[in-house]
This record gives C-alpha cells, structure tokens and sequence, in this order.
C-alpha cells in the first residue's frame, strides 16, 4: 500500500502498471506511460526520490484518485 508521499522511480512505474498502464516507453526527453488512449510522463532516473508534489501531479494526469493509489 503506496503512501500518497515521495516515491522511488521504480515504484511509481510498478504501481502504475498495477494500475493498467503499459510501458515505460520512449518518447522525446522523457518516458512515457500509456493506458488506452492517455499517456503520462514519468520522470527521467535521479538520485533522489520523486517528490509528493510532482506524485500527486502524475495522479492527477493519469486520472488516479488518492484513494485508489493508497490502496494499491
């Protein structure tokens, strides 16, 4: 179960795909994801974790409710 908080790369795109999206794939100077018809942006690989801030805006992105992520 995801907090709604800073996650690693790796997480996001585990939990994403657990969410029915496909991917990641290239697509300019970042990665995507796609499910049907919506693709969202994944940040491209750092040292540090992926903010709550930019977390919360990927979710809103992709149409993912906070409830739905924490419950993953």
């Amino acid at each position: 179960m995801p907090k709604l908080g800073p996650t690693k790369r790796k997480n996001l795109i585990k939990h994403l795909r657990q969410l029915g999206f496909d991917g990641p794939f290239s697509g300019g100077s970042h990665l995507f994801m796609q499910r049907g018809k919506l693709r969202v942006r994944v940040p491209n690989p750092h040292q540090t974790d992926i903010s709550r801030g930019l977390v919360v805006k990927i979710l809103d992105e992709a149409g993912i409710e906070k409830s739905e992520w924490e419950s993953l």
